[in-house]
């Protein structure tokens, strides 16, 4: 009985463990190769880099992962967080003050993600296409607030951008900094935990996922969930937005193209299935720290860059047939 409950647990989360030992085989390679590069090179402060380079990338994948996990799709989050990033700036620069422009921006991605989820469900309408014309909008519209690079001269902005923890010394560990962005992307981590793992609303999006008809048989309120799954995507790319402001104080229309897929991407090597039910914030954090470990390799190696996406490329597609795999092993 107990060894069954073991396997059962372990072919549950295969796709996790997988994700997890993908990504300390490559962090090892980061360290094997650092310090042939650098006699300075210490691991601990990379990891932190890790977190620190990619927050605005986690924020957004978790987003998306709870669109993924009821069975749709979004390819508007990264047009949305060019648009925040866009519109602080131009807010910013209109001498609009920091704890309004926030506010408003995460408001109108929470608003655009509800009124994309409420056109899917009303008129039954697939996801991809109603988020695509969401990507066209919005990245139209980041032309239209400003074809050119705003860049934000704002006090806090400039204040939250330096703001970090420190700890350690180049001779030791080496020097650690965390950022802010860093430390919203854990809290934005857990609070998705919980509410994946312990609410009802949680239940009832992995319950839409793996069968949406059968989730109104129980009486679960299916639209309104599916409305706020992408509510919260939207939210969470406009947050993700805002943190990429703070990394770069500056807003510009072509900003992060692509970077939905990377989301998507990092979701999926995390373990969330496209054809929705399983999905893992853990897996999807580590999908991202995986991506950023590709890139920090590429880098130390001195390849061109295009290398990452082939590499990413490579590892998505052994993850979805890994996926249907382990599928159809359950359905056995």
């Amino acid at each position: 009985m107990i060894h069954s409950g073991k396997r059962n647990f372990f072919s549950k989360n295969l796709s996790l463990f997988i994700t997890l030992g993908l990504f300390v085989l490559l962090f090892s390679s980061v360290m094997v190769i650092g310090p042939m590069r650098s006699n300075r090179f210490k691991y601990i402060p990379v990891f932190f880099n890790l977190l620190n380079d990619n927050a605005y990338l986690l924020i957004a994948s978790v987003g998306i992962m709870f669109v993924l996990i009821t069975g749709n799709i979004d390819i508007s989050v990264a047009s949305t967080l060019a648009f925040s990033a866009v519109l602080s700036s131009f807010l910013l620069r209109l001498l609009w003050p920091a704890w309004v422009v926030i506010p408003v921006v995460l408001f109108i991605g929470f608003s655009f993600g509800a009124f994309m989820g409420f056109l899917i469900e009303k008129f039954k309408l697939q996801s991809f296409i109603v988020t695509l014309a969401g990507l066209f909008f919005l990245r139209g519209m980041c032309a239209v607030v400003s074809k050119e690079s705003i860049p934000i001269e704002n006090e806090f902005y400039r204040s939250v951008a330096q703001a970090k923890i420190s700890f350690g010394s180049i001779r030791t560990i080496g020097k650690v900094n965390i950022y802010l962005y860093g430390f919203v992307a854990i809290a934005v981590v857990i609070i998705a935990l919980y509410i994946l793992r312990y609410s009802k609303f949680g239940r009832s999006v992995y319950a839409i996922g793996g069968s949406e008809q059968s989730a109104r048989l129980m009486g679960l309120p299916v639209s309104r969930v599916k409305i706020l799954v992408f509510a919260i995507s939207g939210f969470c790319a406009a947050l993700g937005g805002v943190l990429f402001s703070f990394y770069t104080l500056a807003g510009y229309a072509l900003q992060n193209l692509g970077l939905e897929l990377d989301a998507i991407s990092s979701a999926v090597i995390g373990g969330t299935m496209l054809s929705g039910g399983v999905g893992s914030v853990v897996g999807t954090a580590f999908g991202v720290l995986i991506q950023g470990t590709i890139q920090t390799i590429v880098t130390l190696l001195n390849l061109n860059a295009w290398w990452t996406k082939v590499t990413i490329a490579v590892l998505l597609c052994i993850f979805v047939i890994l996926q249907r795999v382990i599928a159809m092993r359950n359905d056995k």
